[in-house]
C-alpha cells in the first residue's frame, strides 16, 4: 500500500510543470519545512504555556544547559543561539528586566560580563522543556525507535553537510519583468 503525503502530490504537479528540473531535493526539503512549521508550532506552546518566548528559552536553554552556576559569556549565548551580538544585548536586557537573568562581572576579566540564570529563569526553563519534550514525542509517536535512531543519523549527516554553506546573502539578479 503506497502512502503519500501533501509533498508527493507537489512533486508531482512540479514534474508535470517542469519536467526538465531534478525534484529529489524538493522531495526531501518541503517535508523538513512541512515538520519545522508542526515544530514550530508545538514548540511555541509549549514554551508559552510555561511563561516563556521561543528566543527566551533558547538562551535560558544554553544557561542550563551549562550545568550550575548557570552562567555563560555572551559571546557563547551568540554563538550557541546563532544570533548577533547586538540582538543578543537586546534580549538580555529584556530578560534581565523580566527577572529571568542577571548580568555579572567576569571574575577572570574585570572588563567581561557573564549572564547567570535567575532561580525564575531556572523554573521556567525546566517546565518548557518539559513540556517540549511532551509535545516532540507526540510527535514522534508514529515512528518506531530504531526508525527514530536511523532518521536521527541521517538529519545528523545531512546538518553537516548543510552547515558548511554560509547563507545567501547577496541579491538574486532575476531577469527584468516584462
Amino acid at each position: 500500500m503506497k502512502h503519500e503525503d501533501e509533498v508527493d502530490r507537489i512533486i508531482a504537479d512540479w514534474g508535470r510543470a517542469r519536467p526538465d528540473l531534478d525534484l529529489a531535493p524538493l522531495s526531501i526539503f518541503s517535508r523538513l519545512w512541512r515538520i519545522t512549521k508542526h515544530l514550530d508550532r508545538a514548540r511555541s506552546h509549549a514554551f508559552e504555556r510555561s511563561g516563556l518566548a521561543s528566543w527566551e528559552f533558547d538562551v535560558l536553554a544554553v544557561l542550563r544547559r551549562a550545568g550550575e552556576p548557570f552562567t555563560q559569556s555572551p559571546k557563547v549565548l551568540v554563538q550557541q543561539t546563532m544570533v548577533s551580538s547586538g540582538t543578543m544585548t537586546n534580549r538580555i536586557d529584556r530578560m534581565v528586566a523580566r527577572g529571568l537573568v542577571r548580568r555579572l562581572t567576569d571574575p577572570n576579566d574585570g572588563r567581561g560580563v557573564l549572564v547567570e540564570m535567575t532561580p525564575l529563569g531556572l523554573t521556567l526553563v525546566d517546565a518548557a522543556m518539559t513540556r517540549l519534550s511532551d509535545a516532540e514525542e507526540r510527535l514522534l509517536g508514529g515512528l518506531p525507535r530504531s526508525e527514530r535512531e536511523r532518521l536521527a543519523v541521517l538529519l545528523r549527516r545531512l546538518a553537516i553537510s548543510v552547515d558548511r554553506f554560509e547563507p545567501v546573502t547577496e541579491p538574486i539578479d532575476l531577469p527584468p519583468a516584462e
